[in-house]
């Protein structure tokens, strides 16, 4: 039995949405009947992740559906991209009524060794361009568009609820994209937008590909979740649709929900 579709025309922009959480949720997204916007920093080093990402769209659509996908070039930490991005979407398909803030960085440093050019970029991309393109949908749904409403969704981390030895410049800024998540859930509340995190545990992605091929860490991290394996980009999908659709999150909002396999409640 086929699942039923939850986001037919619904309109749906993802930052960071060519590789790994973001390209999940997107294509995911697509499944559902959604129109769906992506986000990319651009350059010739992303040619092939769209080229792959055009392909894996398409495959999903009906024969002889039109397009219901673009992509967009621009850096997440400027200001102004996330204003850009929201403007593309609407000039594209009219509207936006799902936004996901995912595009990230994440560079293990020892605390020591930081330098200010690290952390400047971790909070420029992970905290500032979270906000301004946050807010760049918010001003969209609350103001823009009739009715007003939407979802918003935020990637945070389970690395917003606990530290990490290696990780004193990220942390921190997962921990700011939660806040902000209940922070804008109060205020645009009254605008009908709902606003959620989604807090992935060890997703194995490009990110941390290097650190979990060591086979004793990884071994290790399976070891501590109680599921006992790493999550794929994959198992953020589902709960993405969920917080995107009315029909089965619509009284949800400034709420934080952990997909990490059971490795929270574990910690010791």
């Amino acid at each position: 039995m086929a699942t039923p579709q939850l986001l037919v025309g619904k309109v749906c922009g993802i930052t960071g949405g060519l590789t790994g959480i973001g390209r999940a949720i997107a294509l995911e997204y697509l499944r559902h009947g959604a129109k769906v916007a992506v986000n990319h920093l651009g350059g010739t080093n992303d040619d092939a992740l769209v080229e792959a990402f055009h392909k894996d769209a398409t495959d999903i659509l009906l024969p002889g559906e039109e397009r219901r996908f673009i992509t967009v070039a621009g850096d997440i930490s400027k200001p102004e991209t996330g204003a850009n991005f929201v403007a593309k979407i609407v000039e594209t398909f009219g509207r936006l009524d799902v936004f996901v803030s995912n595009a990230g960085v994440c560079q293990f440093a020892e605390f020591l060794d930081i330098e200010p050019a690290l952390l400047d970029q971790t909070v420029n991309i992970n905290l500032c361009g979270a906000f301004y393109a946050t807010q760049a949908a918010g001003r969209q749904m609350a103001l823009q568009q009739s009715p007003p409403g939407g979802s918003i969704i935020g990637i945070s981390s389970i690395s917003a609820l606990v530290g990490g030895g290696q990780q004193c410049h990220y942390c921190p800024t997962k921990a700011g994209v939660l806040s902000l998540i209940q922070s804008t859930a109060v205020a645009l509340g009254k605008y009908n937008i709902r606003c959620n995190a989604l807090l992935p545990g060890t997703i194995r992605t490009q990110l941390n590909d290097v650190d979990m091929s060591d086979e004793k860490k990884r071994a290790y991290m399976e070891g501590r979740i109680p599921l006992g394996r790493l999550g794929a980009p994959k198992d953020l999908a589902g709960p993405a649709v969920f917080l995107a659709s009315d029909q089965l999150s619509g009284y949800v909002t400034g709420a934080q929900l952990l997909v990490d396999g059971g490795l929270f409640v574990n910690l010791q």
